[in-house]
């Protein structure tokens, strides 16, 4: 298994005098050492981050190649959607798993998710919906639905009903199914699609990731896959965060209108700049962004 290093940096906005992070923000602002092996898209796949958000804050040449031991400064912050005490909330704007335990965010996963439309359809979108996760197993077989079969025959592939465990099985080593019919919470055997909206509906990991979760959620967890594009924050210092993501499946009517009620849900409506907010939702940058008057 590769080795890779992420150095956490204090970010201003959301860390005190001891360094501890606001509980409603995960991530922060880090440093990431290249190792052999790396791209620009493995990197942002592993962090959950743009790679060309990364490009762009390193100022770097697309044409010159990364060196080993090079450093990127990356920002990893997300704000925490929705908090419960124990299970997972998977946030499809966000393209991110978080874990909870004790009412608290355990990990922060980036996942891959289902893509918005294949040659005009949309029926491998990721659904929305509270889960169960009903049954574990390790070196999976998968088989595969005729939804799936029928796409293999469009696109003049072989077309296959099972795959066997092996390095060619889409499900990789790890698979968790879900009382959600067709969602599958599972390593994957093609890692750049991570952060990405490229599967057929169900959950995809990373490798490293998925071995060490798969150990840590238990039959029965339960979860809820939610669609939240605009997240609000307050951190203790009283600053207004927020984040903008894309409306991947065109399910927002008004922007606008979303950030406005969770704004004033949290009661800071008369500490946030409204031009600055306003400018955010029009750009959807995924970042996470300070609106504090």
């Amino acid at each position: 298994m590769k080795t890779w290093c992420f150095v956490i940096l204090c970010a201003f906005a959301l860390c005190d005098g001891s360094g501890t992070a606001d509980a409603s923000v995960v991530g922060n602002v880090g440093e990431y050492t290249v190792v052999k092996g790396d791209t620009l898209r493995l990197i942002g796949s592993r962090l959950g981050v743009s790679w060309q958000d990364i490009a762009r804050d390193n100022n770097m040449d697309l044409k010159a190649p990364m060196k080993v031991g090079q450093k990127l400064k990356v920002d990893t912050r997300k704000i925490v959607p929705r908090t419960i005490s124990e299970g997972i909330i998977v946030n499809i704007p966000d393209r991110t798993l978080y874990y909870f335990r004790g009412g608290r965010v355990e990990r922060t996963l980036p996942v891959a998710l289902g893509m918005p439309d294949w040659r005009g359809m949309t029926q491998w979108r990721t659904p929305t919906g509270e889960f169960t996760i009903m049954a574990k197993q390790k070196d999976p077989t998968w088989h595969v639905p005729r939804s799936m079969q029928w796409k293999m025959e469009r696109e003049e592939k072989p077309v296959k009903s099972i795959v066997p465990p092996g390095p060619d099985n889409p499900l990789g080593r790890y698979a968790m199914t879900t009382s959600i019919p067709g969602v599958v919470i599972h390593e994957t055997i093609w890692p750049t699609s991570i952060n990405r909206y490229q599967s057929h509906g169900c959950i995809r990991l990373l490798p490293e990731h998925m071995e060490s979760f798969f150990g840590e959620v238990e039959r029965g967890t339960r979860g809820e896959i939610i669609y939240q594009p605009v997240k609000v924050a307050v951190t203790d210092q009283g600053k207004v965060l927020v984040q903008v993501h894309r409306d991947i499946y065109g399910k927002v009517k008004d922007y606008p209108a979303e950030a406005k009620r969770m704004i004033e849900s949290l009661g800071v409506g008369a500490k946030v700049s409204w031009p600055r907010l306003e400018q955010l939702l029009q750009e959807k940058t995924g970042r996470v962004e300070d609106v504090t008057l």
